[in-house]
């Protein structure tokens, strides 16, 4: 952290803090009388200081104005009644209870199961695996006859050998024998995973059943994980505009041609890969691990080359074209770098059920909730034989008012886990002695009824969690009231052109060109080529008289291009005819312009996405300005000044 950056956070906690200590909490502004405080008001300037991008923001009076305005905002949310929305409600209470996982989960447990994770995502396996399919609710009968079939594939697997087993069993109905080659953590499900890495190298595992029914695998390998590659690109798209140059995949190797010659990569992929993202940068791409990319067939190639500024031969993607270098070759990151997406794998994955566990012993210890369970001998004796066939009743005498269990401030009845014995029917369809049934409802019924106390109540046990949630629910609402009022500005076509008719000067295409650029590493080659053009050969000519089989010199770009064309150098002047030879991208280039095209005003629908753009900042503007005439807005300038001088002095 900068040491200036620390100091004003340093003081304006203290500022806080002189504040919360003198019992005082000074009212900085108000919006139609509804007051805002300066702990909040320093809150949010605070938070936000490090991420504005605009450095008036950081001006005190500057943002003030923001959050004065984005208190108009609420304000008028509210007065049209948008916080009544049930769509606003559900998508709250939605959020509300995503983020409320996160605040409930016991940290010990989370912790473990990430470095687990860690460790799972740093190796690779390779395993095939035998299932006998068999659902999670099938019958006892169905589920033991499925338990002793996967014991005799195993049996026959050790004795025939795994491989001959697996092919001869699949029938791709009840039994699949499948090859699963390399996978990591988190690529199959947590009770297989754990399986294929507690496995040897060669050994056949136990039995172990999931979702999907009982498997036995056998693992082939273990490998380290290949981590990351950093790599640049020179692509030519199936669809390349510039056809001049023959099939994607005469140019690509014309380009190949060029870098074994010599010349440089990031110069060549500046010059010609249609990959606009990467061009610019050298055809640089951003790290990428194995298996995240859409395109197998590329990934296979960069995670192929040995050294740094390996190139490799041209290759066909769904994409087009390429040719890769190899920059860097990275280990899977430190623990601490990967630990907060890691975090929210497991919460996702079948681990959040050891997760889970984890948390209901806690709120049990938390709420001072008994590990005995209450009068569950009372609920056994009031089944029978209807419950298994969803039929099944509370008694009339039903003693619902009694309470059966109290969580923190509230009192569970009778009544509340009779209504879950009822509902819970409908999930239950095996049967089993009514004592058990019970007890296992009821662990059911009082972890749902912990968490869903805790997460009632966090707004008063976590600060962090309230702070959060009233931000995301007055975001919420004034995203609401800006799609409503301001977005959908450009549905209105007749306001949208005549903001453009009175506006259209800011809408212009700039001069361009339409020309042709030849690219070559020598200047005595482009010396020739200007020659050839001015005797009026056709491109394809001067490159068969120029380039050979063996030798690119020169490669051609044709089209209509602005002055920030990639092909362009930055001291050509548009002018018409052969221009000089410049040097370019550590090469050179010759410019021919056909024709000169003047800049130009944008039709309305050339134009359309700017002008819907400016045109929702002028009516966000204008109606601002309104709501500050309808509501009054008051500032103490006394306490304004004293926030100022803080932040000033620091």
């Amino acid at each position: 952290m900068k040491i200036k950056y620390f100091s004003v956070v340093f003081v304006l906690f203290l500022f806080i803090k002189t504040y919360a200590q003198s019992h005082e909490d000074p009212m900085l502004f108000s919006v139609d009388g509804e007051p805002v405080y300066v702990s909040e008001f320093l809150r949010v300037y605070n938070k936000n200081l490090d991420l504005v991008q605009d450095e008036s923001q950081k001006d005190v009076d500057e943002y003030l104005s923001l959050y004065i305005n984005y208190k108009l905002k609420l304000k008028e949310a509210k007065a049209l009644g948008l916080d009544k929305k049930e769509s606003y409600s559900r998508e709250l209470n939605t959020y509300r209870n995503q983020l409320a996982k996160s605040y409930i989960s016991d940290s010990r447990v989370t912790e473990a199961l990430v470095k687990e994770a860690y460790d799972r995502i740093s190796h690779d396996v390779k395993a095939n695996h035998i299932l006998v399919r068999v659902d999670e609710n099938a019958s006892p009968q169905d589920t033991l006859a499925a338990y002793h079939e996967i014991h005799k594939l195993r049996e026959r697997a050790l004795n025939e050998g795994f491989e001959v087993v697996r092919k001869q069993v699949h029938d791709g109905k009840t039994i699949f024998g499948e090859e699963l080659g390399y996978f990591t953590g988190f690529k199959m499900v947590y009770k297989f995973e754990n399986a294929a890495f507690n496995t040897p190298v060669g050994a056949i595992s136990m039995p172990f059943r999931t979702r999907f029914g009982y498997h036995i695998l056998k693992v082939f390998d273990k490998r380290k994980s290949r981590g990351e590659r950093t790599v640049a690109h020179i692509m030519i798209g199936f669809n390349s505009k510039d056809t001049l140059h023959g099939s994607p995949e005469t140019r690509i190797h014309e380009i190949y041609k060029k870098i074994n010659q010599g010349s440089d990569f990031e110069v060549l992929a500046k010059q010609f890969s249609e990959d606009k993202s990467s061009a610019s940068k050298g055809g640089l791409l951003k790290p990428f691990s194995g298996g995240q990319l859409s395109a197998p067939e590329f990934e296979e190639v960069a995670f192929s080359l040995e050294h740094i500024g390996d190139v490799s031969q041209p290759f066909k993607t769904k994409f087009g074209w390429h040719i890769v270098k190899l920059y860097e070759k990275t280990p899977v990151a430190p623990f601490e770098v990967m630990k907060p997406e890691l975090e929210v794998k497991v919460k996702r994955d079948d681990r959040s059920r050891l997760i889970d566990e984890a948390l209901y012993a806690k709120l049990r210890q938390r709420y001072k909730v008994g590990s005995e369970p209450p009068a569950l001998d009372y609920f056994a004796s009031l089944l029978n034989e209807n419950y298994f066939t969803r039929s099944w009743r509370l008694p009339e005498d039903f003693q619902g008012n009694k309470p059966l269990i109290t969580i923190g401030d509230r009192t569970l009845t009778y009544n509340d886990f009779g209504s879950y014995l009822l509902d819970s029917q409908r999930g239950f369809n095996n049967r089993a002695p009514f004592k058990d049934v019970v007890l296992k409802h009821y662990n059911a019924f009082l972890n749902r009824n912990l968490v869903t106390y805790r997460e009632d109540n966090l707004e008063q046990e976590n600060k962090d969690f309230a702070l959060i949630m009233g931000e995301y629910r007055d975001g919420l609402l004034l995203f609401d009231l800006m799609e409503s009022t301001i977005w959908n500005a450009g549905n209105d076509s007749t306001e949208l052109q005549q903001f453009y008719e009175t506006h259209k000067s800011n809408y212009h295409v700039p001069e361009r060109i339409d020309a042709i650029v030849a690219s070559s590493s020598q200047q005595k080659t482009l010396k020739k080529v200007a020659q050839l053009l001015e005797q009026g050969l056709a491109l394809d000519k001067i490159k068969n008289l120029v380039n050979s089989n063996t030798n690119i010199e020169v490669i051609f770009t044709t089209g209509i291009m602005d002055a920030g064309h990639q092909a362009l150098p930055e001291a050509y002047t548009f002018k018409m005819g052969l221009s000089k030879i410049y040097r370019h991208n550590s090469g050179f280039v010759l410019v021919q312009t056909k024709e000169i095209l003047p800049a130009s005003i944008k039709s309305f629908d050339e134009a359309k996405g700017a002008v819907i753009s400016d045109y929702q900042d002028f009516k966000e503007e204008n109606w601002v300005k309104a709501l500050r005439k309808k509501y009054e807005v008051r500032v103490d300038q006394k306490v304004l000044d004293q926030v100022k001088q803080t932040v000033k002095n620091n």
